[in-house]
């Protein structure tokens, strides 16, 4: 527990609804790719998610799940690079969220942004359940079961990462403190050595006194290279650092990516359920019916008529898959009626086809190897559980569920 350096850990996951469709791979996956390479990354499915709003139709979880894990694997997340796992195959996952549920307030579940809209925009189903409602609070036990201290997430989501902060500071409140909490810090303070430990105290004032958020970075690193140090030693000063007794539960901060946003065939947010999207495994032939079908500028009714490609939802998918040369083809091409809407479409379609084909052959390898899939997964799941037991023991001790 001690090595777990929260500000290099990420978790992040994915309901198990479908195969996943380029607003997947251009949103989120292609950066969870870059993500693996850099920081300690967990990806999990998130299967209870996804019985909180398709509880009475479960039949088809198994094969999402599978369908899944591929898709991650053809686009490239790696299992050597990044710990991929079944969020139910971590058990702990759920005794952190009965836990956390104790200190929960009501209303906290209550104001969360996307509650009352799920309701209205799923009005046809029955969420008037424990579940939907819990749902913000099993996510941040998702983050926090893993120390996490970095969540990448769109900005639909930022109030989901807050509420998890919300969640560990009440949860550091009601349980980091200790009667002796002063002296222990002073004590652990000596044992950096004179020479660390003034330098700690020097970085703690600037950053208390004059906000210098430089001295607060430079004051976590400088507790992240004592090697010597206690866990209880350095949760401790974690926390006197910043004005409060022991992080057992980092606060998790959101991490933004400047991927392009992938707009749907129809020009809204890409979604299954608005039925305009490219899925990863479309064969080409697919793609290439679903892009000529796309709907284009409406002032161009006949071949001939001028168009505006601000107008159109085809001009959306230049911005991300044609280079400079081509926009200013279509540019010119449709305001003076020179090209028709499928010669607009054509190069699109070529770009679309070549950027999947090596996806779906990996796709196709994995798809012929279940048994690699399954275990892949396990032995992410395993990964998993050996971090989230490790906090599983502080929580549980911090709370006085010990009884040895």
């Amino acid at each position: 527990m001690a090595s777990v350096d929260s500000q290099r850990r990420v978790l992040s996951g994915m309901r198990p609804t479908g195969r996943l469709y380029l607003g997947h791979y251009h949103g989120v996956l292609q950066n969870w790719v870059k993500l693996q390479h850099e920081y300690e990354c967990f990806f999990s499915i998130v299967d209870w998610h996804a019985l909180t709003t398709e509880y009475d139709d479960t039949g088809g979880i198994r094969q999402h799940v599978r369908d899944m894990a591929i898709d991650w694997l053809a686009v490239g997340v790696s299992p050597s690079a990044s710990t991929m796992f079944i969020q139910s195959q971590v058990p702990e996952h759920a005794e952190l969220h009965l836990l956390l549920s104790m200190i929960c307030p009501l209303s906290w579940l209550e104001r969360v942004p996307t509650y009352k809209e799920l309701q209205e925009k799923l009005s046809h189903k029955d969420l008037s359940t424990y579940g939907f409602l819990g749902y913000p609070l099993l996510q941040a036990a998702d983050i926090l079961i893993y120390r996490a201290g970095l969540v990448p997430v769109g900005s639909d989501q930022f109030a989901h990462v807050e509420f998890s902060r919300e969640i560990a500071r009440r949860f550091n409140h009601l349980y980091g403190g200790e009667d002796d909490f002063e002296e222990r810090v002073q004590t652990a303070i000596s044992r950096l050595g004179k020479k660390t430990g003034k330098l700690y105290t020097s970085l703690r004032r600037t950053w208390q006194e004059q906000g210098d958020g430089e001295a607060l970075e430079t004051a976590r690193a400088l507790l992240k290279e004592q090697q010597s140090l206690t866990l209880g030693d350095r949760e401790r000063l974690f926390g006197y650092l910043e004005g409060s007794s022991r992080l057992l539960l980092p606060e998790p901060q959101t991490l933004t990516s400047h991927e392009p946003k992938m707009p749907g065939l129809d020009g809204q947010k890409m979604s299954k359920s608005h039925g305009n999207t490219i899925v990863l495994r479309d064969s080409p032939a697919e793609v290439e019916e679903k892009i000529s079908r796309m709907p284009t500028d409406p002032a161009r009714v006949h071949r001939n008529d001028p168009g505006d490609p601000a107008r159109c939802p085809v001009w959306q998918w230049h911005l991300i898959y044609s280079d400079e040369g081509c926009r200013n083809w279509v540019q010119e091409g449709c305001r003076s009626a020179g090209i028709g809407c499928l010669d607009c479409k054509r190069p699109l379609i070529a770009s679309i086809q070549q950027e999947l084909a090596p996806i779906q052959e990996r796709a196709l390898d994995y798809e012929d190897n279940p048994e690699l899939v399954r275990s892949i997964l396990a032995e992410g799941s395993e990964r998993a559980r050996e971090a989230a037991r490790e906090t599983l023991v502080e929580v549980r001790q911090a709370m006085g569920l010990t009884y040895r």
